[in-house]
């Protein structure tokens, strides 16, 4: 075998790639290397290989490891672990690191414009501290994926507790992260008042849809009883007068609303004995119980929770992962009273409880547009909606 194939065709930069393509190194310096093939050794002057093969061999081996006349024979193993690829893993996440935050509020901001970059103020990084965590908390709502529709169940047996708009806002904050999917179904046993509260007037509704459930075979059909929201939600209510729903008519319509809606909130009534509460509690995967900072409407929830915990361990299961959203509704509160519910509600044994603030418009108690909530009022709500997100994962794991 010649030289000059071995330096133009066989030049390589990893350590021991000689020794891979049949080469190995003779115990004497004199002798360089020995090539081996077709079962016949040819010596090899040292002098004969090009000198920039000779340097890459020596530079690039590994620290430690004897080269020339002395280097051991590369093992099979520790050419596999050179030639093995590079993790690239971290790639993907490399390029959503963000870079430490500029000012760009005050006499900070005016700096940075200049060309001096300083760090924001204490003001400024609370204000980038929140939000940041409600990205996170949109992430978590976004990525949600289960194998299944879902039931989300709004429920406290006192009127006026704040049930409907809680419906709303979190079924068109959920519709809203996750880009539609979300549908608000009225399970109360008598008619409510989602269609009121919601945007649009549609010409169908829950009646129509527990009357036609064995005929909807596409969402096109589906979406003939349903009010499109802004938010990308599609409500569900009373059109009219009905009958009462029962048991079998709130399952009926859920099982059809699953078929074509990855998540499916309910906005229940007054009766938590009723027929129509118990098919609302057998499709329901999170429970979320408003509150207002009043006594008869925290009072009446706790007993709620605590009748779900006797009656099976479904409910009990649905009453301790419960998420409770104490709204604010801009009425006087007393103090002392406020203090007193504190205690009452950290003692309800729930999976969560949200603070939500006073929003005028949903205090208007007309049509809830998501886009005239509050940022306050909606990060709050979204804060809830993440910790409903954990309580499905965990309740249909």
């Amino acid at each position: 075998m010649s030289s000059e194939p071995v330096g133009e065709s066989r030049t390589s930069h990893f350590s021991g790639a000689y020794q891979a393509a049949g080469y190995v190194e003779d115990s004497a310096p004199a002798a360089g290397l020995r090539a081996v093939g077709g079962g016949v050794a040819t010596e090899i002057a040292p002098a004969s290989l090009p000198a920039e093969v000779v340097t890459a061999v020596e530079v690039n081996e590994e620290p430690g490891r004897a080269v020339g006349a002395h280097a051991a024979p590369i093992t099979d193993a520790e050419f596999q672990a050179e030639l093995a690829p590079e993790p690239l893993d971290d790639l993907a996440v490399i390029s959503t690191i963000e870079k430490a935050p500029t000012a760009t509020q005050g006499w900070r901001g005016l700096m940075s414009r200049l060309g001096l970059k300083m760090e924001p103020g204490e003001a400024e990084k609370q204000q980038l501290q929140a939000a940041a965590q409600l990205g996170q908390w949109e992430t978590v709502i976004r990525q949600f994926v289960g194998t299944e529709a879902v039931g989300v169940l709004v429920a406290n047996p006192k009127g006026s507790s704040g049930k409907t708009p809680t419906s709303i806002v979190l079924g068109g904050l959920l519709a809203t992260i996750r880009g539609g999917s979300v549908a608000v179904l009225e399970v109360s046993d008598d008619r409510g008042t989602l269609s009121f509260r919601a945007e649009g007037n549609p010409s169908r509704g829950v009646a129509e849809l527990v009357r036609d459930a064995d005929g909807i075979r596409s969402a096109g059909q589906l979406a003939g009883y349903t009010a499109p929201q802004t938010s990308y939600a599609s409500i569900i209510g009373s059109v009219g007068n009905r009958a009462p729903l029962t048991h079998d008519d709130v399952v009926s319509a859920a099982r059809v609303i699953d078929e074509f809606y990855a998540i499916r909130v309910m906005d229940s009534g007054n009766q938590p004995t009723s027929s129509a509460f118990a098919g609302a509690i057998e499709t329901t995967d999170a429970l979320v119980v408003p509150v207002l900072n009043s006594a008869d409407v925290v009072l009446e929830a706790v007993a709620m929770l605590d009748r779900l915990r006797s009656e099976s361990p479904r409910g009990a299961q649905l009453a301790n992962t419960a998420i409770i959203v104490r709204l604010v509704d801009g009425r006087p509160e007393n103090p002392q009273l406020v203090a007193r519910l504190d205690n009452i509600i950290d003692r309800a044994g729930v999976g969560g409880v949200f603070t939500i603030p006073y929003d005028p418009h949903i205090a208007e108690r007309g049509q809830i547009i998501l886009s005239k909530v509050s940022p306050a009022t909606r990060a709050a709500f979204t804060a809830a909606a993440a910790a409903v997100v954990h309580t499905i994962q965990k309740n249909t794991n």
